[in-house]
C-alpha cells in the first residue's frame, strides 16, 4: 500500500516548532481536523500517567470514536508528533489502531490542547478481555490472538519501528480483533523512570530482562519479541504473570531466568515457541517474523489434525468402498472450490452437528445432492448407522428425492435402534414436531436425554429447549440455562443463541443485555439464522448496543434469505413501515404470506391485518377470517 510522506519545512527548536508541524498539517489536509464541539456523548473511559481516554460520537454518526488527551502537552507534544509520524506508516494494518485525525478543546485565550482522534475498541484491552472472556475462548481463538499481535508487531518491524513499551493495557481488542494501540508512546513520555512503583511492576513482567542489568541497555526489536512471548503465555493462561509477587523479588527472579509456569493442555509448540521469545539471551530468541511462521504453522497442523478426524466422522469411515468414495467426494469438492484446509475446517467447526452440512452447505448443485443421497442409501443398505440417519434427513427436507416424512422416521428409528447418537436425537425430533408419527412430547424428552448421555451437542441444546418451555418435562430454567451453556462451550450455533436468549430474557440467570448481544453476535457470525434475526433485534430497539435501524434492516434481509421466519416477518414489517427502506406494501403482504405459510403466529396476524385493510392486496373479510379461525384452531 502506498504511502503519503509528510514533509514540512519547520524551524527552531522549540515546542513551537512541533505545533507548527501540526498546524500546517491539518492547513494541508495531511491530518483531518475535527471540530471538538461536533462531539458528543463523551466519556472518559481510561486514565493513565501521561492523559486521559474518552470515548465518544462523531455528529450523528452512530460509531464511537476514541479521543486522547495529555496532562501536560508542552511536555509530550515532541512524542506526540513523533507517534504520528510512525502512525501513518503502518495506519493500514487490521491489527493496529488507527489514527483519525486531531481535535482541540475550547480554551478561550489558553494555549490549544490538542487531542488525538483514535479508533475505538470496544472490548477495551487484553488484559480486560482476557479477565472477561478468557471462560469463552477456544484454543482456535486463543491462537488466532496470538497470530494477530505478532502480525501487527511484524508490520512496525518491517518499517523499522521498534515498540519497547508491549504489554496487555496497551493492546486493545476490537470486535475480537487484537489492535495495537501505541507505538511505545506512553514509555517515552513517561521516560525510564516509572511514576510508581505499582505502574511500574505491571510492566516488568514483559521488559526484556537485559534492561534490568543495564539502564544503558537498548531496548531492540529482540526486546519487543521478549514482550510477545510473555504476552503469548499470557493469552494461554487468561491471567497476568507473576501475580502477587513483590516488585524487588520479581525483578531478581526475572534476572536469574525464573519465568511462568506452562498451562495445562497448551499445545507443545505453542509452549516451545513462547519460551524461546522469552530467553534471556536475545541472540537465542527468534525474530518475529519467524514467530508468525511458527504460528501460523501450527494453526494450519491444528486445523489439518481436526480437518482428518472431523472428515472420518462425517462419513463414519470404515474399511468398506462405499464409505470411501464419500470421502474422495468430499475431498474432490474441495479440490474444485479451491478451498484451504484452514476454510474447510473452520466451515466445518460451524457446522458439525447439522447430520446435512454437506449437502446443504457445502455441496449445492442438484447433482452433488443426488449423489449424496445416492452414497447414503449405499450406506444405509449396507446397515451403517451414520448412513442411515443422513438418509433419513433426505427424506425429511427432500434431499436428492421427495420428501417422505414417514420413511424418515423409519429410517432414524434404524439410526437409533443401532445406537447412533444423532439419530437418538433426530428422533426426538420426530416426536417433538410430528414428523411422521404422532406427537409425543413425553417421548422427544427422553431421546434428547439418552442422546445426550451419548455426548451429541444438538441433543444437549435440544433438552435446553425442554427445560426451558416445559416440553414432556416440568419447566427448570436454570437447567435450561445449563445446558444452553454447555452447549455453547461446545461451539453450537442454536445453543449460543439460546443462551443469549437467557440473559436477555433472564432466563435461569439475571438478566445482561450485553451478553446477550455478544451471544447473538457470536451466533450470528457462526451463521445461525436466528442468531442472524435476534442480532437484528438487539440493533432494532437498542438491546446490549446503540440503535441501527439499518444494520437492523440488513441481519432482517440476511436471516429471511435463509429462511428464517422471524427474519421474515420482520422484514415484511420493514417493508410495510418503509425502515431504513421504500415504503412496498406488494413486498410487505408477499413476507407476510410466506411467513404465515411458515406457521408463524405473528405472520398470520400481520396477514390477516393486510387481508382487512387491503395492504399489499384486496381488501378480503372472508380471507382475513378464515385465517383467524385456522390460526385459532391450532
Amino acid at each position: 500500500m502506498s504511502k503519503t510522506t509528510i514533509h514540512i519545512k519547520v524551524t527552531g527548536n522549540s515546542n513551537n516548532e512541533h505545533v507548527n508541524w501540526i498546524e500546517e498539517a491539518i492547513a494541508k489536509n495531511y491530518i483531518k481536523y475535527y471540530e471538538y464541539n461536533s462531539f458528543n456523548n463523551i466519556e472518559e473511559i481510561g486514565c493513565g500517567s501521561f492523559g486521559k481516554v474518552y470515548r465518544a460520537k462523531w455528529k450523528n454518526c452512530h460509531r464511537y470514536l476514541a479521543l486522547k488527551s495529555f496532562f501536560d502537552f508542552n511536555v509530550t507534544i515532541k512524542e506526540v508528533v513523533n507517534e504520528l509520524k510512525l502512525q501513518r506508516e503502518v495506519d493500514f494494518h487490521d491489527n493496529i489502531i488507527r489514527f483519525f485525525g486531531i481535535t482541540t478543546e475550547n480554551q478561550n485565550d489558553n494555549p490549544k490542547k490538542y487531542w488525538l482522534v483514535m479508533e475505538y475498541a470496544d472490548s477495551g484491552t487484553l488484559q480486560e478481555y482476557l479477565s472477561n472472556n478468557f471462560d469463552n475462548l477456544t484454543w482456535n481463538n486463543k491462537l488466532n490472538m496470538a497470530l494477530q499481535l505478532a502480525r501487527a508487531v511484524s508490520c512496525l518491524h518491517d518499517e523499522g519501528i521498534v515498540h519497547r513499551d508491549l504489554h496487555p493495557k496497551n493492546i486493545l481488542v476490537h470486535q475480537k480483533i487484537i489492535k495495537l494501540a501505541d507505538f511505545g508512546l506512553s514509555k517515552r513520555i513517561a521516560g525510564d523512570a516509572c511514576k510508581s512503583r505499582s505502574d511500574c511492576l505491571g510492566i516488568v513482567p514483559y521488559v526484556d530482562p537485559k534492561k534490568f542489568d543495564s539502564q544503558k541497555y537498548s531496548l531492540n526489536k529482540k526486546s519487543d519479541v521478549y514482550s510477545v512471548g510473555v504476552l503469548l503465555w499470557e493469552i494461554s493462561s487468561g491471567r497476568p504473570p507473576f501475580k502477587g509477587i513483590s516488585f524487588y523479588c520479581l525483578i531478581l527472579r526475572i534476572s536469574q531466568g525464573i519465568r511462568e509456569t506452562p498451562i495445562l493442555d497448551t499445545p507443545t509448540a505453542y509452549v516451545n515457541l513462547y519460551t524461546e521469545c522469552w530467553n534471556g539471551e536475545q541472540d537465542n530468541r527468534p525474530t518475529i517474523n519467524q514467530v508468525v511462521d511458527k504460528l501460523e504453522e501450527l494453526k494450519c497442523n491444528r486445523a489439518n489434525n481436526n480437518f482428518n478426524t472431523t472428515i472420518d466422522e462425517i462419513v463414519d469411515l470404515s474399511n468398506n468402498v462405499e464409505d470411501i468414495v464419500i470421502k474422495k467426494v468430499i475431498l474432490d469438492y474441495l479440490n474444485n472450490h479451491n478451498m484451504t484446509l484452514q476454510e474447510f475446517y473452520d466451515w466445518l467447526s460451524k457446522n458439525q452437528n447439522n447430520p446435512n452440512y454437506i449437502n446443504l452447505n457445502g455441496i449445492g448443485t442438484d447433482t452433488d445432492r443426488k449423489k449424496a443421497f445416492e452414497l447414503y442409501q449405499k450406506s444405509a443398505d449396507l446397515g451403517n448407522p451414520s448412513g442411515l440417519n443422513n438418509l433419513g434427513c433426505c427424506y425429511k427436507i427432500g434431499i436428492g428425492v421427495d420428501i417422505d416424512k414417514k420413511k424418515a422416521f423409519e429410517l432414524h428409528q434404524k439410526a437409533a435402534d443401532l445406537g447412533n447418537a444423532f439419530g437418538v436425537t433426530c428422533l426426538g425430533h420426530c416426536y417433538e414436531w410430528g414428523i411422521g408419527t404422532d406427537t409425543n412430547e413425553k417421548k422427544a424428552f427422553e431421546l434428547y436425554h439418552k442422546a445426550t448421555e451419548l455426548g451429541n451437542i444438538t441433543a444437549i441444546n435440544s433438552l435446553g429447549h425442554c427445560y426451558r418451555n416445559g416440553t414432556g418435562t416440568d419447566v427448570d430454567e436454570k437447567k435450561a440455562f445449563k445446558l444452553y451453556q454447555l452447549a455453547t462451550d461446545f461451539g453450537n450455533p442454536s445453543g449460543i443463541n439460546n443462551l443469549g436468549y437467557c440473559y436477555k430474557r433472564g432466563i435461569g440467570v439475571d438478566i445482561n443485555k450485553k451478553n446477550a448481544f455478544e451471544l447473538y453476535q457470536k451466533a450470528a457470525d457462526l451463521g445461525d439464522p436466528f442468531g442472524i434475526y435476534s442480532l437484528g433485534v438487539c440493533y432494532e430497539k437498542g438491546i446490549g448496543a446503540n440503535i441501527d435501524k439499518r444494520k437492523s434492516f440488513e441481519l432482517y434481509q440476511k436471516a429471511a434469505e435463509l429462511g428464517n421466519v422471524f427474519g421474515i416477518n420482520s422484514l415484511g414489517y420493514c417493508y410495510e413501515h418503509g425502515v431504513e427502506t421504500d415504503i412496498n406494501k406488494e413486498k410487505a403482504f408477499e413476507l407476510y404470506q410466506k411467513a404465515a405459510s411458515l406457521g408463524h403466529a405473528d405472520g398470520v396476524k400481520n396477514l390477516v391485518h393486510c387481508y382487512q385493510k387491503g395492504i399489499g392486496t384486496d381488501i378480503d373479510e372472508e380471507k382475513a377470517l378464515e385465517l383467524y379461525q385456522k390460526a385459532v384452531n391450532k
